[in-house]
């Protein structure tokens, strides 16, 4: 089967989501006269020159997608960071020079952000990172919007998209689709459900949580680090921001707990989390024929997730 979208269609895509980000930004006052795109990957990420504001447009998104679903869920991102923001912590904030909501124009449901310079000569330390992620968990335990329990594992999207792979051997072999359904059917319930959760895993706390490899989303800022894409802000355990990362993370993820006050990493849950992380891996194999590059950068992860237990070792 052959419908992947052409570098071609990829490009006219990401220029659509541009046009859409000017159009908003100058009917909100913004000047804008040199955008330029700085990511385009599951979004496309524009500064809005000379403006000090980036626009951040969600272009790949499983099909059917609810953009007041979206909207919801990008409303908790920005709550969360101006809230963060307040409180001190170093976040990449929402842009104060335009109201903090999310915006829709020609299909797109977009978010904006204060510009902050990069310093791209530094190379991510995802150790130092890691220890850092826990300071970020001291500070959350304090925000008091209502959050949704692990809305970051998106049980219902991952469910379509393993149905959306069967047939498709171009993306997944069928042995390793029947053995990701059989997982998800051991998993499915701890994540859907914080009363399962809390059965499974008595006295692990739930909390509210990055949500999406905090280590991996720290943006070198020229004035330094600062967190930054909090999409699948949630509750959740702390694990969850550790999943999938390995021993060494794991490792400086405990040093900066016993510094920051915050309980180390639990092993069972760390390997219900590193089970789920795997199957969401597999499953956004689905979204490949909307970005091609998935293909290749999600066979390493479907490679290692052969040589794991089944479902992490929960069916035992």
């Amino acid at each position: 089967m052959n419908d992947f979208m052409t570098p071609q269609e990829t490009a006219r895509r990401a220029s659509a989501a541009v046009d859409a980000a000017v159009g908003a930004g100058r009917d909100l006052g913004l000047t804008v006269t040199d955008a330029r795109v700085l990511h385009d990957l599951f979004s496309v990420v524009v500064h809005l020159a000379p403006s000090p504001v980036v626009a951040r447009i969600p272009v790949v998104l499983p099909p059917g997608t609810d953009l007041d679903a979206l909207a919801h869920r990008q409303r908790a991102e920005l709550d969360v960071t101006r809230w963060l923001a307040a409180q001190g912590t170093p976040v990449i904030p929402p842009s104060p020079l335009v109201p903090r909501e999310p915006v829709r124009r020609d299909g797109f449901s977009m978010t904006f952000w204060q510009f902050v310079e990069e310093d791209r000569g530094r190379e991510p330390d995802y150790a130092a990172n890691a220890e850092s992620v826990a300071k970020l968990h001291a500070a959350m335990r304090g925000y008091p919007g209502r959050l949704s329990f692990l809305s970051a594992a998106e049980p219902q999207t991952l469910a379509e998209d393993l149905a959306r792979l069967d047939g498709r051997p171009d993306l997944i072999d069928p042995s390793d689709l029947d053995r990701a359904r059989r997982e998800w059917r051991v998993l499915e319930p701890l994540v859907s459900s914080r009363t399962a959760f809390e059965k499974a895993f008595p006295g692990i706390g739930i909390q509210p949580i990055h949500g999406d490899s905090p280590p991996a989303n720290i943006f070198s800022g020229a004035d330094g680090d600062l967190y930054s894409d909090f999409e699948l802000v949630t509750l959740g355990p702390v694990e969850w921001d550790l999943a999938a990362l390995g021993p060494e993370i794991e490792s400086a993820y405990d040093r900066g707990a016993r510094r920051n006050g915050v309980r180390e990493l639990d092993g069972d849950v760390l390997r219900f989390v590193n089970a789920v992380g795997m199957l969401r891996a597999i499953a956004a194999l689905a979204l490949a024929p909307q970005l091609p590059v998935l293909v290749e950068y999600l066979g390493p992860a479907v490679d290692q997730w052969r040589t794991t237990p089944f479902a992490g070792g929960m069916a035992d």
